[in-house]
This record gives structure tokens, C-alpha cells and sequence, in this order.
């Protein structure tokens, strides 16, 4: 197990450097946490009507939890799903192109992404149906459905962490794209689960750390009575934080492309060492 954890680590070191190399990787993640900013404020409008609706009936929200009510919810997964999966597709296609050593742009990145729109869309609608039946899981078991979609959220994560980097690279439909990605899940045995949880802890815990000096810094300003300090602090803290979640965004990308194409073409990408890869896709142990 400590070897997975060091073999992780330097992967996700090899994704950093990536990254420093071409840094408008960053775009990606910036431009779909935007859009997908627009896409759920342009669902209050409708939410709010059908709250209003119902307490003109008396009926409670929750009590109108209806088909309709559904349906929205269904269509508010299926859009945000599709953007988010735009998004990462155009970022893994640039991030394989980089790890093949070949040219790569932003622009290259969306016109690969323009190409697999129907694959996008398909793994959407799969995405939002999952979504969907989890909260309503949730929704009817309480404390046990929580439970309940805990567990087969996170199964389902570790099943599609490849799914996008198939897309992007074979352009297959959305269904093969999850068999695909299980099939690897099974010969990376354990690689995908550890980086992908390694570097949410780690920026799990860079978030915390910024979140506490910038109450410090928020706390310092207030006591200064500076209406610009106060002004200063809040922008520091967003920005600080929007960073570090481009960042983690951005790796996540890259180290999904490494592990994939190493698993589909057997050699390691551009910055990744060989025999560290090798080792983790070696055959599973019965």
C-alpha cells in the first residue's frame, strides 16, 4: 500500500509539472466554473416560480416534489453535467496532447471537444440519471438513503474517472466510455482511487489553510476599520481560493490523461517516468 501512495505522489508531482509547463490549462476550469454559475442561476428563476405556485396552493415545497418538480431538477443535472463534461473533455484532450509531446492550444482543445458533442451529451444524460435516482434515493431513506448514496456516489466516481479521457481520445459512445473506464479501474488496481483522493486532500487541505489566514486577514482589516482593507481581504481570500481550485481541477484533468494513456498505449507520457508507471498497471494480484 505505501508503494501506491509513493507511486500517486509522483505521479501527481509529474501532472504538476504539466501544468507549470502550459498554465492556460487553467482556462478550462475557469470558464466552466463560470458557465456553470450562469446555467444554475438561470434555474432560480423557474425554482422560484414553483415555490411561489405552491404556497399560493398551501402545499409546502417538499410536498411538491412532483413529476414536473422532477423534471426540472433532471433537466437543471442534465445541463450543468453537459457543460462540466464539455469543459473536462476539452481539458484532457489538451492534457494528451501535451503527454504525446504533440502541439497543443486552447483551441485545439475545443474543437476536440466540438467533435464529441453527441458522446458528451449521451454520458450526460447517463450522469443526470444517476444523479437523479441518488436524490431521490436520499430523499425517501433519510438517514439511511445518505448513506446509502454515499457509498454508490463514491462507487460510481471511482468507476468513471476514466470515462472523460476515453472520450476524448477514442471518441466512443457513453456507454463503452464507463465499460472502458472500469476496465481500466480494475488493471490500475488502486492508482486511480489513491491520486484522485490524494488530491483532494491535499487541496482539501491547502483550502482549509487559506481559509484560516484569510480570516486572519479579514479579522486584521475589520480592526483597522478600513472600508478598502476590509475590500482587499475578501478579494485576496476569493481570488486565493479560485485559484487553488483551477489548480486542483486542472491535475485532476492531467492525471486522469496520464493513467489513461499509459493504460491504453502501454508507454509513459511526455515528464512520466516508465518504470513508475509500469509498476502501477501491473496485473492485479488474486
Amino acid at each position: 500500500m505505501a508503494g501506491k501512495f509513493a507511486r500517486s505522489w509522483a505521479l501527481l508531482k509529474a501532472s504538476a509539472a504539466v501544468l507549470r509547463s502550459d498554465k492556460s490549462l487553467l482556462v478550462f476550469p475557469l470558464l466552466s466554473g463560470l458557465c456553470t454559475l450562469l446555467v444554475a442561476a438561470s434555474f432560480l428563476i423557474p425554482v422560484g416560480l414553483l415555490v411561489i405556485g405552491n404556497e399560493h396552493a398551501g402545499q409546502p415545497f417538499e410536498q411538491g416534489m412532483s413529476a414536473g418538480a422532477y423534471l426540472l431538477m433532471f433537466g437543471f443535472y442534465l445541463v450543468q453535467y453537459f457543460v462540466i463534461i464539455f469543459f473536462q473533455t476539452a481539458l484532457t484532450g489538451v492534457a494528451l496532447m501535451h503527454l504525446r509531446g504533440e502541439p497543443a492550444s486552447v483551441s485545439a482543445g475545443f474543437a476536440l471537444a466540438r467533435t464529441r458533442l453527441p458522446q458528451i451529451l449521451g454520458y450526460a444524460l447517463i450522469a443526470a440519471t444517476v444523479g437523479l435516482l441518488l436524490r431521490m434515493i436520499q430523499e425517501r431513506l433519510g438517514l439511511i438513503g445518505r448513506l446509502v448514496v454515499g457509498f454508490i456516489g463514491l462507487a460510481w466516481t471511482v468507476a468513471t474517472f476514466l470515462v472523460v479521457p476515453v472520450l476524448a481520445s477514442e471518441g466512443t459512445g457513453p456507454v463503452d466510455a464507463v465499460k472502458r473506464s472500469v476496465e481500466l479501474l480494475k488493471r490500475s488496481w488502486g492508482e486511480n482511487l489513491i491520486g484522485n483522493g490524494g488530491i483532494g486532500v491535499v487541496f482539501g487541505l491547502l483550502m482549509l489553510l487559506a481559509v484560516l489566514l484569510g480570516a486572519v486577514l479579514l479579522g486584521a482589516a475589520v480592526v483597522s476599520q478600513s472600508a478598502v482593507a476590509i475590500v482587499l481581504a475578501v478579494a485576496v481570500v476569493v481570488l486565493g481560493l479560485t485559484l487553488l481550485g483551477l489548480v486542483q481541477a486542472s491535475l485532476q484533468g492531467i492525471y486522469s490523461a496520464a493513467l489513461y494513456r499509459y493504460a491504453e498505449a502501454g508507454e509513459a507520457s511526455v515528464g512520466f517516468d516508465q518504470a513508475l508507471l509500469q509498476q502501477a498497471f501491473a496485473p492485479k494480484q488474486r
